[in-house]
């Protein structure tokens, strides 16, 4: 077992352990991947403020998410395909989170389906919805989640067209992999994941095939997803939506602060700060650079979280001193997931509450709940002066 230290170990053996194209499409961005990079780098342009000579006893990360008690102000994010970079992905990261005390966000477009899921996690989880053209789907998507007892519906806004991904399209991506001599070569190389694959029936879009007519196939399935986002989702869908779900309602996607304010106009429990992890609009400012304008925005309306770019209990903290109340991890669980499978998820969550214990304390902390501004040193140009 190697030693584990940060979340850039686990990435280490998460690349070693997975297929190049489900490692591809883990850590990648569209076109350039100048705001997937950025995403990440622009959290070391803040400063933590080192205070001393404080009562550190009795330290406190626990918090709430739109309602949610939490052991930290963490959720683990929707992420697609989540069981191609771990036989079973979906199942494992929701039992991993449910024991840990955070919430487990489960994509539309994963490999587990909502009912597997829902029979596998000891908790309740949230549901992420991507607004398809054929509407019976979305209905149909809304109900099971329900019936699933699923605890919040998030919805995403920022995927009604697909931004293309260079390395996505040069690996020909499936899911399950198609049978080509280079796919086979790789995952022989590959034999922990594609043994435990070959142990699993869960090989495909779950949430999908069996509940969308004439989707039997995996080029049914491809010539379905690629036509069905949906162009034309607006404000008043947003709404329809919300209505029909009537139970905790969190839009993520939002970017800038005019559509903050029509997020919480919307309703929203919880607006999430996102640019989709710099997979859709390449060259979009990073999210830690927005926060702070889309918290103006929207006072105490509803609340902000930050999604697309953290990788440590340090940039857990960095977002919640500029204003968030919560964060949301994609693939720093991912990583996590991919080396370990629901072990590797539990070590990621261990290694960012450490990160944030220690962090914070050094702050002179002793409530995550009090991080704030005061915290951080910020540099006068941080949110840029664009004309």
């Amino acid at each position: 077992m190697p030693v584990i230290t940060c979340i850039e170990d686990l990435k280490r053996l998460h690349r070693k352990r997975t297929p190049k194209m489900f490692w591809d499409y883990c850590e990648s961005g569209s076109y350039t991947e100048q705001t997937f990079r950025e995403n990440t780098s622009d959290f070391s342009l803040l400063r933590f403020r080192q205070r001393v000579a404080r009562d550190l006893s009795g330290r406190v990360l626990d918090s709430t998410m739109a309602g949610t008690k939490v052991t930290m102000p963490v959720a683990l994010a929707p992420v697609g395909s989540t069981g191609m970079q771990h036989p079973d992905g979906e199942i494992h990261a929701a039992r991993a989170a449910a024991k840990f005390g955070v919430p487990f966000t489960l994509s539309t477009m994963s490999i587990c389906s909502i009912e597997d899921v829902a029979a596998a996690s000891p908790d309740p989880f949230w549901f992420q919805l991507y607004v398809m053209k054929d509407e019976d789907f979305v209905d149909s998507a809304i109900e099971r989640a329900r019936k699933a007892n699923c605890s919040a519906l998030v919805l995403t806004l920022d995927l009604q067209i697909l931004g293309q991904r260079h390395k996505d399209l040069k690996n020909g991506l499936t899911s399950p992999p198609r049978p080509t001599i280079p796919n086979l070569i790789n995952m022989a190389m590959k034999p922990r994941w594609t043994w435990n694959m070959a142990r699993t029936p869960r090989r495909q879009f779950r949430n999908i095939v069996g509940h969308v007519k004439n989707v039997t196939s995996l080029a049914d399935l491809t010539a379905w997803a690629n036509e069905q986002f949906d162009p034309k989702l607006d404000w008043a869908k947003v709404a329809r939506i919300r209505d029909q779900w009537k139970g905790k309602f969190i839009l993520k996607g939002v970017l800038d602060p005019e559509d903050a304010k029509m997020a919480a106009d919307a309703g929203a429990d919880a607006v999430i700060v996102s640019n989709h992890g710099g997979r859709q609009l390449d060259g979009a400012l990073s999210s830690i650079r927005m926060l702070p304008s889309v918290v103006r925005a929207v006072g105490d309306q509803t609340e902000v979280w930050l999604d697309s770019g953290i990788r440590s209990g340090q940039d857990v903290l960095k977002a919640l001193s500029l204003g968030a109340k919560g964060t949301m991890i994609g693939r720093a669980y991912i990583h996590g997931l991919g080396a370990m499978g629901e072990a590797g998820v539990t070590t990621a969550l261990e290694v960012i509450r450490k990160e944030m214990d220690i962090t914070m304390a050094l702050c002179g902390e002793r409530d995550v709940k009090n991080m704030g501004r005061h915290n951080l040193l910020i540099p006068q140009d941080f949110e840029g002066n664009w004309a």
